[in-house]
């Protein structure tokens, strides 16, 4: 099916109005949020394809989600390690942290070998809110997102990407098209120029939530939070 897309200041709009009118917590997003990664990645990468899975998280609500989806990961069986080098001292990700740690889950600083040690990466660096320039460490990191020949899954965005006009013309993030992306919540302006898979989690809004912002909800399958979309004028 086809899913017209929320604008960013839509979807920060859509957030505020989740945690007020909604009475959702920033917790209980993030959880939804990171369960449906976690999916998704279960549906790219099944377990007997190979367990080791990079997240790499960026130092906002990005990151916080690859790190609930990295907890669920290793309940599912999977083998996660963490790219975490700007890590928040806000107390919801140091609960999340700590509850990875707790798991024995590894945390490394060293990017470039833990990408020769892995089955598949999670792209949780930048997220919608993201704009200016990709600043250190992490034009190394897109790059070798980019140039990798291993499948990564990118979180509501594709690093560096613009998202209202997609995939810069210049920088580290120039030529990154990752092999899949997960929308959360809605789908946003720069899936038109993405051509992979494209995965939507939002199987929490009510109906009267979503016809305010003019979203279609799509039929989720049995317990799945999250379902394999098309977009409305794009290249899918």
């Amino acid at each position: 099916m086809a899913l017209r897309t929320l604008s960013a200041k839509s979807a920060a709009a859509l957030d505020q109005e989740l945690m007020s009118a909604g009475a959702f917590s920033i917790d209980q997003l993030m959880e939804l949020a990171g369960l449906s990664v976690s999916q998704a990645v279960f549906k790219l990468q099944p377990l007997n394809q190979g367990k080791r899975i990079l997240v790499a998280c960026g130092p906002g609500n990005n990151g916080g989600d690859g790190l609930v989806a990295a907890r669920h990961l290793f309940h599912y069986g999977y083998q996660p390690t963490i790219y975490y080098p700007k890590q928040s001292k806000n107390e919801l990700y140091q609960r999340l942290t700590k509850q990875l740690k707790d798991l024995k889950v590894p945390f490394t600083e060293d990017f470039p070998s833990a990408l020769k040690e892995t089955d598949h990466i999670v792209d949780a660096i930048f997220g919608f809110s993201f704009s200016g320039d990709v600043r250190e460490p992490f034009p190394k990191v897109i790059e070798a997102l980019r140039d990798t020949k291993i499948p990564v899954l990118a979180v509501d965005a594709p690093s560096s990407w613009n998202i209202e006009d997609g995939p810069p013309g210049s920088g580290p993030g120039k030529g990154f098209m990752p092999e899949a992306l997960i929308s959360l919540t809605a789908p946003k302006p720069l899936v038109k120029w993405f051509e992979g898979r494209h995965f939507l989690g939002g199987r929490f809004l009510t109906p009267e939530m979503a016809e305010k912002y003019n979203l279609e909800l799509p039929k989720y399958q049995d317990l799945d939070q999250i379902v394999e979309v098309n977009i409305e004028g794009g290249k899918l």
